[in-house]
């Protein structure tokens, strides 16, 4: 995704938070610098599956068969 096309770009730090409606939230939890890595903390509801693109894709490919 590149900003512009859409796309919700946020700046955050360490402990910031993102509210994606009533019951979901995103938290930075860690910036390691120099290697472009961001870990999040996600708090969602149970029924709301939550996966990594990768995962994602794994798990809809596995489904087709």
């Amino acid at each position: 995704m590149t900003p512009g096309n859409g796309c919700l770009t946020l700046w955050r730090r360490i402990g910031e938070r993102i509210m994606i409606g009533d019951n979901i939230v995103l938290t930075v939890v860690e910036i390691t610098q120099g290697k472009g890595k961001v870990r999040i903390g996600i708090e969602a509801p149970r029924e709301i599956e939550v996966d990594r693109e990768e995962v994602r894709a794994r798990k809809l490919e596995e489904r087709k068969r």
